[in-house]
């Protein structure tokens, strides 16, 4: 008796192939929900103040109290705010225009000088004590500026330059940030073999910096003064206490003392000139920003890719 015996047909075991992930491209970030939500909040941070300040710089003083602050009111007097700006009181808005640019000149220019000069010699030369420049120079930018006020009037006032220009500039001459900003950076913009290759073709010390270094700090001297632009057109406690003459104000002091003349007997209330004036001390900044842009954000890039 023979048994035949059928065979069954085994179960494929081929394993299911899986579905490939989707790669992440360098072109195409990953968007992430809460991030985009927070930079949004900070742009709305950033972008809000400037509009209100954009519309109600176009509002008289009786349109500021009866409409509302983020809208127009019925009245557009933009131009003649921008004109009374400027003659009001004399025109010591003018006055306090020319000291600004005095102060940012002479001080932050300066500072910029100091600080490209000092940030290359203590990146491209050994010298006993360095060590310790480097701690004070990273004590001095963790200190504020505002620690500092009360001495720097006590030492001034025994010499006898308070309320005087002098009292603005010299102080801004001293950028500790941007000394450490253009110390970093010129250790990684100029190699040292560039340098010691002028060195060796006879130039000097005083013609390497220049025809060599210089060119290569270009954006790092940038970004240094837009910094201490900025720090000196905005700057307010050091004036304040420094100087007593309305004739040397800065814009923000001026401004300041047309606010407060709401609070006094018998004070001009001239809100909308301050609002305007206000609008008016923001454009150079806003137009040195997006003119130097560019350089401003190499600046920044510089040294964060090693190579």
């Amino acid at each position: 008796m023979s048994t035949s015996v059928t065979a069954s047909p085994a179960k494929s075991t081929a394993p299911k192939l899986r579905t490939p992930r989707k790669k992440h491209t360098p072109g195409k970030p990953k968007r992430n929900v809460l991030l985009t939500v927070l930079m949004g909040l900070m742009v709305l941070y950033t972008v809000v103040p400037l509009i209100w300040l954009v519309i109600n710089s176009t509002k008289t003083q009786t349109g500021l109290a009866e409409s509302n602050g983020l809208w127009f009111a019925h009245d557009f007097a933009l131009w003649d705010n921008v004109r009374d700006t400027f003659t009001y009181h004399d025109g010591i808005f003018g006055r306090w225009l020319l000291n600004t640019l005095l102060y940012v000149v002479l001080g932050a220019g300066g500072a910029t000088l100091l600080a490209v000069l000092g940030g290359y010699a203590l990146a491209k030369f050994d010298f006993p004590g360095k060590r310790a420049v480097f701690a004070v120079v990273i004590g001095a930018v963790a200190v504020p500026g505002t620690a500092l006020a009360v001495p720097t009037f006590l030492m001034f006032s025994k010499m006898g330059l308070t309320d005087t220009p002098w009292a603005v500039i010299i102080p801004s001459l001293v950028s500790p940030f941007g000394l450490y900003l253009m110390w970093v950076f010129a250790a990684e913009a100029i190699p040292t073999e560039l340098l010691e290759a002028a060195r060796m073709d006879g130039a000097s010390e005083v013609r390497t910096f220049f025809r060599v270094a210089l060119p290569l700090l270009a954006p790092g001297i940038v970004t240094v003064l837009l910094f201490t632009t900025v720090a000196t057109w905005n700057n307010y406690f050091l004036p304040l206490i420094m100087l007593k003459d309305p004739d040397w104000y800065p814009l923000t002091l001026g401004l300041s003392a047309w606010s407060s003349q709401a609070q006094t007997i018998g004070g001009d209330v001239i809100f909308n000139l301050v609002i305007t004036g206000s609008l008016l001390t923001i454009l150079p900044l806003i137009a040195a920003f997006l003119f130097l842009q560019k350089y401003w954000q190499s600046g920044l890039a510089a040294g964060s890719v090693k190579e």
